[in-house]
Protein backbone atom coordinates (compact mmCIF):
# COMPACT_ATOMS: atom_id res chain seq x y z
CA UNK A 1 0.00 0.00 0.00
CA UNK A 2 0.98 3.19 -0.55
CA UNK A 3 -0.80 5.18 1.91
CA UNK A 4 -2.11 4.55 5.56
CA UNK A 5 -5.32 6.34 6.51
CA UNK A 6 -5.15 9.11 8.94
CA UNK A 7 -7.16 8.23 12.38
CA UNK A 8 -10.51 9.09 12.70
CA UNK A 9 -9.16 11.80 14.73
CA UNK A 10 -7.15 13.65 12.09
CA UNK A 11 -9.77 13.36 9.94
CA UNK A 12 -12.52 14.74 12.21
CA UNK A 13 -10.04 17.91 12.77
CA UNK A 14 -9.27 18.61 9.39
CA UNK A 15 -12.87 18.68 8.45
CA UNK A 16 -13.49 21.07 11.26
CA UNK A 17 -10.41 23.02 9.92
CA UNK A 18 -11.62 22.99 6.46
CA UNK A 19 -15.35 24.05 7.09
CA UNK A 20 -13.70 27.25 9.42
CA UNK A 21 -11.43 28.20 6.83
CA UNK A 22 -13.75 28.64 3.68
CA UNK A 23 -15.99 29.99 6.08
CA UNK A 24 -12.28 32.69 6.70
CA UNK A 25 -13.21 33.07 3.17
CA UNK A 26 -16.51 34.01 3.02
CA UNK A 27 -16.34 36.10 5.85
CA UNK A 28 -12.77 37.70 3.90
CA UNK A 29 -14.91 38.54 0.82
CA UNK A 30 -18.38 39.57 2.84
CA UNK A 31 -17.16 42.11 4.95
CA UNK A 32 -17.47 44.65 1.61
CA UNK A 33 -21.28 45.52 0.62
CA UNK A 34 -23.06 43.46 -0.99
CA UNK A 35 -24.63 40.21 -1.70
CA UNK A 36 -24.13 36.25 -2.60
CA UNK A 37 -25.35 34.80 -5.88
CA UNK A 38 -25.44 31.48 -7.13
CA UNK A 39 -25.25 30.39 -10.64
CA UNK A 40 -25.32 27.75 -12.78
CA UNK A 41 -22.14 27.92 -15.65
CA UNK A 42 -22.10 24.79 -18.44
CA UNK A 43 -24.59 22.58 -15.71
CA UNK A 44 -22.32 23.23 -12.97
CA UNK A 45 -23.73 25.76 -9.83
CA UNK A 46 -20.89 27.95 -8.08
CA UNK A 47 -21.43 30.75 -5.40
CA UNK A 48 -20.01 34.02 -5.51
CA UNK A 49 -20.25 37.16 -3.81
CA UNK A 50 -21.23 39.85 -5.95
CA UNK A 51 -19.75 43.36 -4.93
CA UNK A 52 -18.74 46.76 -6.65
CA UNK A 53 -15.45 48.57 -6.87
CA UNK A 54 -14.43 51.91 -5.89
CA UNK A 55 -15.98 53.01 -9.10
CA UNK A 56 -19.21 51.21 -8.72
CA UNK A 57 -18.30 48.63 -11.35
CA UNK A 58 -19.75 45.29 -10.39
CA UNK A 59 -17.73 42.24 -9.87
CA UNK A 60 -18.36 38.64 -8.51
CA UNK A 61 -15.63 36.48 -6.60
CA UNK A 62 -15.76 32.87 -6.87
CA UNK A 63 -16.43 31.23 -3.41
CA UNK A 64 -16.40 27.74 -4.60
CA UNK A 65 -18.97 25.16 -6.07
CA UNK A 66 -21.96 24.54 -5.13
CA UNK A 67 -22.40 22.58 -2.06
CA UNK A 68 -24.33 21.76 0.88
CA UNK A 69 -21.57 22.52 2.62
CA UNK A 70 -20.65 25.81 1.03
CA UNK A 71 -24.74 27.18 1.62
CA UNK A 72 -24.61 25.99 5.62
CA UNK A 73 -21.50 28.55 5.51
CA UNK A 74 -22.77 31.26 3.79
CA UNK A 75 -26.04 30.68 6.06
CA UNK A 76 -23.66 31.02 9.09
CA UNK A 77 -21.79 34.27 8.03
CA UNK A 78 -25.25 35.53 7.84
CA UNK A 79 -25.65 35.14 11.73
CA UNK A 80 -22.01 35.51 12.82
CA UNK A 81 -18.96 33.52 12.62
CA UNK A 82 -15.16 32.04 13.82
CA UNK A 83 -12.33 34.46 13.90
CA UNK A 84 -8.89 34.29 12.60
CA UNK A 85 -7.30 33.27 16.03
CA UNK A 86 -9.81 30.22 16.49
CA UNK A 87 -9.29 29.09 12.97
CA UNK A 88 -5.25 28.66 13.34
CA UNK A 89 -6.12 26.91 17.38
CA UNK A 90 -8.43 24.78 14.77
CA UNK A 91 -5.42 24.00 12.91
CA UNK A 92 -2.64 23.81 15.29
CA UNK A 93 -5.14 20.79 16.85
CA UNK A 94 -5.67 19.01 13.78
CA UNK A 95 -1.83 19.36 12.98
CA UNK A 96 -0.98 17.95 16.70
CA UNK A 97 -3.76 15.16 16.20
CA UNK A 98 -1.62 13.84 13.14
CA UNK A 99 -2.67 15.59 10.09
CA UNK A 100 -0.07 16.43 7.73
CA UNK A 101 1.09 20.03 7.26
CA UNK A 102 3.39 22.12 5.03
CA UNK A 103 6.36 23.90 6.17
CA UNK A 104 5.93 27.67 7.04
CA UNK A 105 8.20 29.60 4.59
CA UNK A 106 6.01 28.20 1.67
CA UNK A 107 2.71 28.39 4.13
CA UNK A 108 4.09 32.24 4.42
CA UNK A 109 3.90 32.09 0.17
CA UNK A 110 1.04 30.49 -0.18
CA UNK A 111 -1.17 32.35 2.41
CA UNK A 112 0.42 35.86 0.79
CA UNK A 113 -1.22 35.60 -2.38
CA UNK A 114 -4.03 33.85 -1.49
CA UNK A 115 -5.30 37.02 0.63
CA UNK A 116 -3.64 39.23 -2.64
CA UNK A 117 -6.82 37.53 -4.77
CA UNK A 118 -4.73 35.01 -6.81
CA UNK A 119 -7.08 32.34 -6.27
CA UNK A 120 -10.05 34.60 -6.69
CA UNK A 121 -8.70 35.34 -9.59
CA UNK A 122 -8.76 31.62 -11.12
CA UNK A 123 -5.12 31.00 -10.36
CA UNK A 124 -4.82 27.30 -9.22
CA UNK A 125 -2.19 25.36 -6.86
CA UNK A 126 -0.60 22.55 -8.79
CA UNK A 127 2.70 20.64 -8.26
CA UNK A 128 3.12 18.54 -5.13
CA UNK A 129 2.17 20.87 -2.41
CA UNK A 130 -1.08 19.84 -3.91
CA UNK A 131 -0.22 16.30 -3.89
CA UNK A 132 0.21 16.87 -0.51
CA UNK A 133 -2.60 18.79 1.06
CA UNK A 134 -4.47 15.64 -0.79
CA UNK A 135 -3.89 13.95 2.30
CA UNK A 136 -5.76 15.74 4.35
CA UNK A 137 -8.83 16.08 1.99
CA UNK A 138 -8.69 12.40 1.34
CA UNK A 139 -7.90 11.27 5.20
CA UNK A 140 -4.37 9.22 4.08
CA UNK A 141 -0.65 9.78 4.11
CA UNK A 142 1.32 8.84 1.26
CA UNK A 143 4.37 7.30 1.82
CA UNK A 144 6.29 8.72 -0.82
CA UNK A 145 6.82 11.62 -3.42
CA UNK A 146 5.26 14.57 -1.21
CA UNK A 147 8.92 16.12 -0.84
CA UNK A 148 9.06 19.62 -2.86
CA UNK A 149 10.95 22.58 -2.27
CA UNK A 150 9.07 24.43 -5.58
CA UNK A 151 6.20 26.41 -5.26
CA UNK A 152 3.95 25.80 -8.43
CA UNK A 153 1.11 28.23 -9.58
CA UNK A 154 -1.32 27.95 -12.32
CA UNK A 155 -4.06 29.93 -14.47
CA UNK A 156 -6.52 28.83 -16.66
CA UNK A 157 -4.69 31.24 -19.70
CA UNK A 158 -6.97 31.91 -22.62
CA UNK A 159 -7.79 28.41 -23.45
CA UNK A 160 -9.83 26.82 -21.04
CA UNK A 161 -12.86 28.37 -19.64
CA UNK A 162 -12.43 26.77 -15.47
CA UNK A 163 -15.91 28.34 -14.50
CA UNK A 164 -14.52 30.31 -11.77
CA UNK A 165 -14.57 33.97 -13.62
CA UNK A 166 -13.89 37.14 -11.88
CA UNK A 167 -12.79 40.49 -12.04
CA UNK A 168 -10.04 40.61 -9.45
CA UNK A 169 -6.54 41.98 -10.40
CA UNK A 170 -3.95 42.00 -8.54
CA UNK A 171 0.15 42.67 -9.68
CA UNK A 172 1.95 38.61 -8.85
CA UNK A 173 4.95 40.58 -8.60
CA UNK A 174 3.99 43.17 -6.16
CA UNK A 175 2.61 40.86 -4.02
CA UNK A 176 5.70 38.75 -3.50
CA UNK A 177 7.98 41.66 -3.68
CA UNK A 178 5.95 42.46 -0.34
CA UNK A 179 6.79 39.06 1.26
CA UNK A 180 9.85 40.40 1.99
CA UNK A 181 11.68 37.09 1.70
CA UNK A 182 14.54 38.18 -1.12
CA UNK A 183 12.65 36.63 -4.05
CA UNK A 184 13.73 37.68 -7.54
CA UNK A 185 12.25 36.90 -11.07
CA UNK A 186 13.92 35.19 -13.34
CA UNK A 187 12.89 33.12 -16.69
CA UNK A 188 11.14 35.58 -18.18
CA UNK A 189 9.58 36.60 -15.31
CA UNK A 190 7.90 33.46 -14.89
CA UNK A 191 9.64 32.13 -12.32
CA UNK A 192 10.70 33.62 -8.93
CA UNK A 193 13.57 32.67 -6.68
CA UNK A 194 15.21 33.17 -3.30
CA UNK A 195 18.64 34.60 -3.76
CA UNK A 196 20.15 33.11 -0.63
CA UNK A 197 17.98 29.82 -0.80
CA UNK A 198 17.84 29.06 -4.68
CA UNK A 199 16.47 25.64 -4.28
CA UNK A 200 13.25 27.36 -3.07
CA UNK A 201 11.33 28.95 -6.11
CA UNK A 202 8.10 29.74 -7.24
CA UNK A 203 7.36 28.97 -10.75
CA UNK A 204 3.80 30.03 -12.39
CA UNK A 205 2.09 28.41 -15.21
CA UNK A 206 -0.41 28.36 -17.68
CA UNK A 207 -2.00 25.95 -20.59
CA UNK A 208 -0.47 25.93 -24.06
CA UNK A 209 -1.18 28.44 -26.53
CA UNK A 210 -1.10 29.47 -30.26
CA UNK A 211 1.58 31.08 -29.16
CA UNK A 212 3.74 27.93 -28.36
CA UNK A 213 5.78 27.94 -25.26
CA UNK A 214 6.17 31.38 -25.39
CA UNK A 215 5.65 32.98 -22.20
CA UNK A 216 2.25 34.44 -21.91
CA UNK A 217 0.54 37.56 -19.82
CA UNK A 218 -2.25 36.74 -17.81
CA UNK A 219 -4.18 40.25 -17.20
CA UNK A 220 -6.06 39.21 -14.65
CA UNK A 221 -2.85 38.79 -12.37
CA UNK A 222 -0.81 41.00 -14.12
CA UNK A 223 1.52 38.12 -14.44
CA UNK A 224 3.60 36.39 -17.26
CA UNK A 225 3.24 32.62 -17.10
CA UNK A 226 4.45 29.35 -18.56
CA UNK A 227 2.87 27.75 -21.07
CA UNK A 228 3.11 23.77 -20.10
CA UNK A 229 2.20 21.08 -22.50
CA UNK A 230 -1.83 19.80 -21.17
CA UNK A 231 -1.57 21.98 -18.56
CA UNK A 232 -5.16 22.13 -19.15
CA UNK A 233 -6.79 19.21 -18.26
CA UNK A 234 -5.59 19.20 -14.82
CA UNK A 235 -6.94 22.69 -14.49
CA UNK A 236 -10.29 21.96 -15.55
CA UNK A 237 -13.30 21.78 -12.59
CA UNK A 238 -11.02 22.93 -9.85
CA UNK A 239 -12.21 22.35 -6.54
CA UNK A 240 -11.07 23.93 -3.18
CA UNK A 241 -8.20 22.18 -0.73
CA UNK A 242 -7.25 23.46 2.51
CA UNK A 243 -3.94 23.79 3.53
CA UNK A 244 -2.58 23.28 7.10
CA UNK A 245 0.42 24.99 8.53
CA UNK A 246 1.42 25.73 11.96
CA UNK A 247 0.24 29.84 11.09
CA UNK A 248 -2.73 28.97 10.29
CA UNK A 249 -4.91 26.90 6.96
CA UNK A 250 -5.28 28.51 3.64
CA UNK A 251 -8.10 27.32 1.40
CA UNK A 252 -6.92 27.00 -2.49
CA UNK A 253 -8.04 26.19 -5.62
CA UNK A 254 -6.75 22.81 -7.16
CA UNK A 255 -7.03 20.01 -9.45
CA UNK A 256 -9.82 17.28 -8.79
CA UNK A 257 -7.31 14.15 -7.65
CA UNK A 258 -8.12 11.90 -10.57
CA UNK A 259 -6.85 14.90 -13.10
CA UNK A 260 -4.01 15.47 -11.29
CA UNK A 261 -3.28 11.43 -11.11
CA UNK A 262 -3.28 10.95 -14.55
CA UNK A 263 -1.86 14.37 -16.42
CA UNK A 264 1.22 12.64 -13.99
CA UNK A 265 1.13 10.21 -16.32
CA UNK A 266 1.12 12.71 -18.96
CA UNK A 267 3.68 14.44 -18.38
CA UNK A 268 6.41 11.36 -17.49
CA UNK A 269 7.05 11.47 -21.28
CA UNK A 270 7.79 15.17 -21.74
CA UNK A 271 10.70 14.99 -18.81
CA UNK A 272 14.15 15.44 -20.39
CA UNK A 273 16.88 12.65 -19.29
CA UNK A 274 18.36 15.06 -16.71
CA UNK A 275 15.45 15.14 -14.91
CA UNK A 276 14.38 11.49 -14.57
CA UNK A 277 14.36 11.71 -10.76
CA UNK A 278 11.71 14.42 -10.82
CA UNK A 279 9.74 12.23 -13.47
CA UNK A 280 10.07 8.61 -10.92
CA UNK A 281 7.98 11.34 -8.22
CA UNK A 282 5.61 11.86 -11.36
CA UNK A 283 4.53 7.97 -11.22
CA UNK A 284 5.16 7.68 -7.65
CA UNK A 285 2.64 10.83 -7.09
CA UNK A 286 0.24 9.05 -9.55
CA UNK A 287 0.60 5.66 -8.13
CA UNK A 288 -0.39 6.37 -4.51
CA UNK A 289 -3.64 8.63 -6.11
CA UNK A 290 -4.12 5.82 -8.54
CA UNK A 291 -4.37 3.20 -5.63
CA UNK A 292 -6.70 4.89 -4.03
CA UNK A 293 -9.35 6.33 -6.44
CA UNK A 294 -9.38 2.66 -7.61
CA UNK A 295 -10.20 1.14 -3.96
CA UNK A 296 -13.01 3.92 -3.80
CA UNK A 297 -13.91 5.56 -7.23
CA UNK A 298 -12.49 3.64 -9.72
CA UNK A 299 -15.65 4.54 -11.70
CA UNK A 300 -14.54 8.00 -11.41
CA UNK A 301 -11.03 6.84 -12.27
CA UNK A 302 -12.09 4.97 -15.73
CA UNK A 303 -14.36 8.16 -16.76
CA UNK A 304 -11.39 10.78 -16.06
CA UNK A 305 -8.81 8.42 -18.18
CA UNK A 306 -11.55 8.32 -21.16
CA UNK A 307 -11.41 11.39 -21.49
CA UNK A 308 -8.33 11.67 -21.39
CA UNK A 309 -7.19 9.34 -24.24
CA UNK A 310 -9.79 10.43 -25.94
CA UNK A 311 -7.98 13.99 -26.82
CA UNK A 312 -6.46 12.75 -29.70
CA UNK A 313 -3.46 10.53 -30.94
CA UNK A 314 -0.55 12.67 -28.62
CA UNK A 315 -2.70 12.34 -25.43
CA UNK A 316 -3.21 9.19 -25.91
CA UNK A 317 0.16 7.80 -26.61
CA UNK A 318 1.58 9.78 -23.41
CA UNK A 319 -0.83 8.84 -21.23
CA UNK A 320 -0.06 5.13 -22.16
CA UNK A 321 3.66 5.46 -22.35
CA UNK A 322 2.88 6.93 -18.34
CA UNK A 323 0.98 4.03 -17.90
CA UNK A 324 3.37 1.58 -18.77
CA UNK A 325 6.28 3.31 -16.78
CA UNK A 326 3.89 3.36 -13.64
CA UNK A 327 3.00 -0.60 -14.02
CA UNK A 328 6.52 -1.13 -14.47
CA UNK A 329 7.64 0.74 -11.35
CA UNK A 330 4.44 0.01 -8.89
CA UNK A 331 3.40 -3.56 -10.38
CA UNK A 332 1.11 -3.99 -7.34
CA UNK A 333 -1.26 -0.94 -8.08
CA UNK A 334 -4.62 -1.75 -9.65
CA UNK A 335 -4.92 -0.34 -12.63
CA UNK A 336 -7.52 -1.95 -14.28
CA UNK A 337 -9.83 1.08 -14.57
CA UNK A 338 -7.53 2.63 -16.94
CA UNK A 339 -7.87 -0.37 -19.12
Amino acid sequence: MLSTPLSTAAQTAYAAVRSASMLDGVRSVASLPGSFSRKSVKGNQYWYYQTADLTGKQKQIFLGTASDELTDMIELHRQGNESKTHLRQLTRQAIAAGCPAIVPSHAKIIERLADAGFFMAGGILVGTHVYMAYQNYLGVRWHAGAQTVDLDFAHAGRNVSVAIPSDVTMDMGSEIEALKMGFVPVSSLTTYIKSDEQDLQIDFVTSTHRGGDTPVLIKALNATMQPLKFMEFSMEAPIQVTLLAQRGAITVNAPPPEKYALHKLLVYGERPQDMRVKATKDLDQAASLIEYLADNDAELLHETWLDLINRGPGWQRRALEGLRALRKRHPDVDTTALG
